[in-house]
């Protein structure tokens, strides 16, 4: 009973680390990403699709993307869904391939893209607690229901706080690397 909450606060906590790790890589930093296309979707004959779904998406050189689409009719449709996006990448389109030259980013912008950082890590440890909440107040109505000791208790909250400090921990590392990343010049 006790195992099955720290287990579920664990996979909580794990999905939001998972989805932390995911907007991260969102975030750009001087060296082109794949990552950076990812939200970004295409009108494909009337549906919106993911842009990876309609074109091969490669970074060839540190600076440099490459779009290649499946279909070369589709070069217009990219080039219009990539300028509507906020990567802030003007796509160059020479009739096969669309080529997106990543700038330098300015010291300015390197600071306010670590002040994103923070604000998604921030909502990261939020889901993390909350995840540690919910499983204090199992144990708590557990208790209340005598369904377990004080020993069990005090043992189980022990235990759900070392998890907690142990993805917090993990959410502090890979901000203190995204951080890194974006301030190397």
């Amino acid at each position: 009973m006790i195992a099955d909450a720290i287990k579920k606060m664990r996979t909580g906590m794990e999905k939001a680390v998972e989805n932390y790790k995911s907007e991260l890589t969102k975030i750009r930093t001087s060296r082109a990403s794949t990552a950076m296309l990812d939200g970004i979707k295409v009108d494909y004959y009337g549906t919106l699709t993911v842009l990876s779904q309609v074109a091969s998406l490669s970074a060839p050189e540190p600076r440099l993307l490459v779009v290649q689409p499946w279909e070369v009719n589709l070069l217009k449709a990219i080039e219009t869904a990539i300028q509507k996006s906020d990567i802030g990448i003007t796509p160059m389109n020479d009739g096969k391939v669309i080529r997106l030259k990543v700038p330098d980013l300015t010291e300015e912008r390197r600071k306010d893209l670590t002040k994103v950082v923070k604000r998604i890590a921030e909502e990261c440890h939020v889901a993390v607690r909350m995840a540690r909440r919910d499983a204090n107040d199992f144990l708590k109505e557990s208790l209340k229901s005598k369904k377990i000791t004080e020993d069990e208790n005090k043992k189980s909250m022990e235990q759900i706080q070392k998890v907690t400090d142990e993805f917090n921990a993990k959410v502090d590392q890979m901000t203190a690397s995204k951080e890194k990343d974006i301030m190397t010049v």
